[in-house]
């Protein structure tokens, strides 16, 4: 069973269409890079697939539960509150910018919504989180404040919190943007090493040996529809001509290397 799918998915703002009858699935386990060059709707499509934005039309479905369909006008339905908490419970979501709140310690960001959403045993979410801070390399800073930490700490913890509510799916917004390439270096190593944990994610990212290296799928998005999509060795050695004009220099890099 698929833990994800969306059906031709359609979102606009205002006059301009974003996302243009998008189709996807994530199966278990899977990691899936989603790249592109800015503005082609990647972040918008994250954002449908966590319910951040309402669709247009379109159908959302996590593990056989339908989140969200059309009725007989083709106008966007969701599943009731209370089913939608349920379904939400499946995943989790890394934004670029951290979204960590400033007046928790690095603990209670992590313990806060495993203990008051899923109502977990508070002991046992502190342990979690000790365990994911190990993880991490950040055990020594449980008692810290966001401010007191550089930006690829706080993307680390922004990843613990994530994990501390056992999603089956991650979802990852360029989660590197805003970091310096030495940051860069650091969280994409962390998340690499969630490889090993068989947790499926979905990654937005615009670091392409990264996605080359970590992911069973590729898909390559542009102007709101998905032009390509394949194992990386497929779209990276591409030779469709929006693909090949996206990925440039880096493109020619591979196959430089395979000569």
């Amino acid at each position: 069973m698929n833990l994800l799918e969306m059906n031709h998915v359609k979102k606009s703002f205002g006059g301009l269409e974003v996302i243009r009858d998008i189709s996807l699935h994530v199966g278990e386990g899977e990691i899936v890079s989603i790249i592109g060059p800015s503005g082609s709707g990647k972040s918008t499509l994250l954002r449908c697939a966590t319910m951040l934005e309402t669709m247009d039309s379109g159908e959302l479905i996590y593990l056989g539960e339908r989140a969200a369909w059309n009725n007989e006008k083709e106008e966007t339905v969701y599943a009731p509150r209370q089913e939608l908490r349920k379904i939400r419970q499946n995943y989790g979501l890394v934004f670029q910018n951290y979204n960590l709140f400033p007046h928790f310690s690095v603990l209670k960001n992590i313990t806060d919504a495993p203990v008051t959403v899923q109502k977990r045993d508070k002991k046992e979410a502190v342990e979690t989180a000790m365990e994911l801070l190990k993880k991490m390399g950040l055990e020594d800073k449980a008692d810290a404040y966001p401010c007191q930490l550089s930006g690829g700490q706080c993307q680390r913890v922004a990843i613990a919190r994530a994990l501390a509510l056992n999603p089956k799916i991650l979802f990852f917004d360029e989660p590197t943007s805003a970091l310096d390439p030495e940051l860069t270096a650091e969280v994409l190593k962390v998340i690499k090493s969630l490889a090993d944990l068989h947790i499926a994610m979905v990654i937005v990212t615009h670091e392409m040996a990264f996605a080359r290296d970590i992911s069973d799928r590729v898909i390559f998005m542009a102007d709101g529809v998905i032009v390509e999509e394949g194992r990386p060795e497929e779209v990276f050695a591409s030779e469709n001509e929006r693909t090949l004009s996206f990925l440039g220099r880096y493109g020619e890099m591979l196959k430089a290397e395979k000569q």
